[in-house]
This record gives structure tokens, sequence and C-alpha cells, in this order.
């Protein structure tokens, strides 16, 4: 089954190759990061990104995460000419941090799994979660800053105003559950283009940003890759909200609906409620009635009622409206046949994200 708008098999098979070799060359320098923890920390940091069992001991197999933000590093790197190894900070950093957010998240959040195994504050505790996230957003800051150049001090730079940029975001999901469905203090539509921009696109676009930065770019050529991270970055969210209600749980690890049972305000229920249609109306009795709790049966309602309002079709058509964006920011720029071949692969993929 297929994501937002439906990448071919090609184009999917051909991103997460992109991505698994985006993993084998940076895992390395996170093994080395990792390292540089206190005893405790860096176990759990193992645990966290798959290496580890919770006693330290090897799982056999790794589970990092998609690798998405590391190969958009090295490609945009590798756009510009230079060999993908010059961005191995820049992708380690922005997936250290990546993966810092990750475990607050998931405190924040109240989750329980992630990756299919007890999430780290579930395992460790909220105490020696946060401390091991603080751990690994410390360790992104000095990974990026280690060669002391002027272009290494600019990276740390994009990553910071990154990271500012995604706790906006991330603000925004923690409020914005409390929020009524409608009327005053609730949420719009602009409302949620700015916080998807900073929840995802922020750290994508810096991601592409130091890529193209550690190749030897120019700021034309930064704030290019920039801008196409960012995109890319909001119809990836678009593409997530939409797993976030009919994912299936083999594949997400969450229930169906989970977004929607958590409250969030995610693009196509604001979208349906938004429509105007009798579908949306009732949609918003349901939810203004629930007061949060859902039985199954609600549930099954809720997610008929935002499809029939045109929900999942206008987040799918916002996907597709910001990937097209994202492939205008580097349309001109020149680089290896094979590499703008991978990147429009990873736009597809990421605004057709398998379920």
């Amino acid at each position: 089954m297929t994501g937002a708008v439906g990448a071919t098999a090609g184009a999917r098979d051909l991103a997460v190759s992109v991505c698994r070799r985006a993993h084998a060359r940076v895992e390395p320098a996170l093994r080395a990061a990792v390292d540089r923890l206190p005893r405790h920390l860096a176990r759990m940091s193992g645990y966290h990104l798959g290496w580890w069992g919770p006693e330290g001991e090897p799982t056999g197999r790794a589970t990092p995460g998609k690798a998405v933000r590391p190969a958009l590093a090295y490609l945009a790197a590798e756009a510009l000419g230079a060999p993908a190894e010059r961005a191995t900070p820049g992708a380690a950093a922005v997936e250290l941090v990546h993966n810092f957010a990750l475990v607050h998240d998931d405190i924040m959040d109240g989750d329980s799994t992630r990756r299919g195994r007890p999430t780290l504050w579930q395992r460790y505790g909220t105490a020696a979660a946060l401390l091991t996230g603080d751990g690994l957003h410390a360790l992104a800051a000095d990974t990026l800053a280690a060669p002391r150049t002027p272009r290494a001090a600019w990276a740390v730079s994009l990553l910071t105003r990154a990271m500012l940029a995604t706790l906006r975001g991330q603000e925004y999901d923690h409020s914005s559950a409390r929020a009524p469905w409608r009327g005053p203090g609730s949420v719009t539509l602009a409302d949620y283009r700015r916080a998807a921009a900073a929840k995802t696109g922020a750290l994508l676009a810096g991601a592409a940003a130091i890529g193209a930065l550690l190749a030897g770019g120019g700021p034309r050529d930064v704030a290019r890759f920039a801008l196409f991270g960012h995109r890319i970055g909001v119809a990836f969210q678009c593409a997530d909200d939409i797993i976030g209600l009919w994912g299936e749980p083999a594949r997400t690890g969450k229930p169906v609906g989970s977004d929607l049972l958590a409250g969030r305000k995610t693009l196509p229920v604001l979208a349906a409620l938004a429509s105007g249609t009798d579908a949306g109306e009732r949609l918003h009795t349901l939810l203004a009635g629930s007061e949060g709790r859902f039985g199954e049966a609600e549930l099954r309602t809720a997610l008929e009622l935002t499809e029939a309002a045109g929900g999942r079709a206008g987040a799918e058509a916002e996907a597709r409206r910001q990937r097209e964006g994202a492939v205008e920011m580097v349309a001109a720029l020149p680089m290896p046949v094979r590499v703008r071949t991978e990147l429009l692969a990873l736009a597809d993929h990421l605004t057709a994200r398998e379920r």
C-alpha cells in the first residue's frame, strides 16, 4: 500500500537504497559520537538507536530510522560536486539532533513504543531519557563544530536555527492538543502550515543546507537546498498526518487513528472541519461531544467522516504541492544525473510514505 500520492515502486526502492547508503556512511560517525557519552548514557543512546538491547547486548539488527536527513545532506554535497563524505559531520549532527527530539517527543506525548520497542523513557525512566536526549543534542553541536573552521561555525548556526524552529513546532503540537476544534483559540489551517514548516521542515532544510555548505556551496546554493528541504519537510509531515490516522499498526507500531486519539490537530482533520461539507459538520459534532474520549465505533466514524469531507484528499494535494515546489528549487542547478535522479526519488518517497 502506498502513501500520500503513490510513489512508483522504482522510486520507492531507489529512495530506500539511498537512505540505506546514507545510514552506512553516517553510522560510524554516530557510534564514535555516542562513545564519548558517559557509559550509561551511551548505552541508553544505543538502545534508542536500535544498536543494543536494554542491557547493552547487540541486537543483531540496526533500527536507526530511515536516515532521511543524512541522505539529504549527502545528496546536497554530491549535487555540488563534492565527495559525499565531506557532509558526514553534518549528516551525523542532524541525525543526532533528530533523535534528541524523538526522545523528548516520546516523553511529552506519552508514547510507549517506537520502532517496535518500548520507548527510552518507558524502559529507563523519564529522568534518564531526558539526560540521554540532552547528551545527543550536545554531541550534535560538538560533532559539527569540531573542524573549528568558518564553515563549521556557519553550519552550527544553521543547525541551531533549525533546532529553534523545531522547538516552535513541538510547542504547537503540545499546546494544540488542548485547543478546541473550532471557535476562539482553535487551530487554523494557516497555524498548521506554519507549525509543519517548523516541526518537520526546519530540520530537513537544515540537513540539506548544511550538506551544501560543507561541500563548499555559496550562499545561493545553501539557500536553494534549504528551501528544497523545507518544502519536502512539509510534504513529509502531510504524509505523516495521513499515516497517523490511517496507518497500519503492523507498520507504524501505533494504533489506527493514534493522532486523533491524542487530540493532535493534523491536516486531514483540520481540512475536513474547514470543508463546509455535511460530513465536516458531523465530524465537528462528534469531536466536540467526545471530549477526547473515543470508543472503537466513534473512532471509526470520525475517520470515515474525515475522509468523506475531503480531509485525506486535501492532505494528499498539499503534499503534492509542496513536493512540486521543492523540485523547483533545485531544477536549474547543474548536477550529476545520478544525483538528480536520487534526489527526486527521495522527494517522491517522502511525499508518498508507505503506511
